[in-house]
């Protein structure tokens, strides 16, 4: 399925809103809290950043590493896209599919940025309970056009919350993955989508209509 300009470019403004730059304190603060605080102001420096709007990917892919990283539990969120097969790959075949997975996230990230302008997000209420280690956030991108559902799956883990998938307008981002990574190591093996997934991180960066 693939998603439009505009709600990648919203996907994109609001993931970097919620992991550019939390401060050691976020892993106190509930995850709605967290999101309200830190969305509005990081969404502005994107909005005045020309440079990062270009969609340049030597620079996206620093701030990714620095500020979005930390955030994200990316091992999990690489083996659920890679399903069943990910505990066949070996070590080494485990690293390139997430470094190859990841080139491909920034990738869309880059050419989604030109797309933000206007978006401002609203944090609806969390159904949290005392104890949960596992919330849904749910978000509401506001810009152009009408809202964009914007959803975040955290895991409370040692070293504060992290993200592992996201949902966009009721798509998971891990589940689409995970039936365009199905096919690929069904006709070609694990090797055959590490090698899919170099090609299309090493294209133009580009979002689907």
């Amino acid at each position: 399925m693939k998603m439009t300009r505009r709600v990648w470019s919203m996907a994109a403004g609001a993931m970097l809103a919620l992991n550019l730059a939390l401060p050691a304190q976020a892993a106190d603060e509930t995850p709605d809290a967290l999101v309200k605080r830190v969305s509005s102001d990081v969404l502005e420096t994107i909005k005045k950043d020309a440079t990062l709007r270009t969609g340049n990917t030597g620079k996206v892919n620093a701030l990714v590493n620095e500020k979005v990283m930390p955030y994200v539990d990316f091992r999990r969120m690489t083996s659920a896209a890679v399903g069943p097969t990910w505990r066949q790959a070996t070590p080494d075949q485990r690293q390139k599919l997430q470094d190859e997975f990841k080139a491909l996230l920034i990738r869309t990230y880059s050419g989604a940025l030109s797309q933000v302008g206007d978006q401002t997000i609203t944090v609806k209420p969390l159904r949290m309970a005392a104890g949960d280690i596992d919330v849904l956030v749910r978000t509401q991108v506001n810009g152009r056009g009408e809202p964009v559902q914007l959803d975040f799956r955290l895991e409370k883990q040692a070293d504060g919350w992290k993200i592992y998938n996201l949902n966009v307008l009721g798509v998971w981002l891990v589940e689409t993955y995970r039936n365009q990574f199905s096919q690929e190591i069904n006709a070609n093996g694990i090797d055959g989508l590490i090698k899919t997934l170099a090609s299309r991180s090493s294209m133009p960066a580009n979002v689907s209509k």
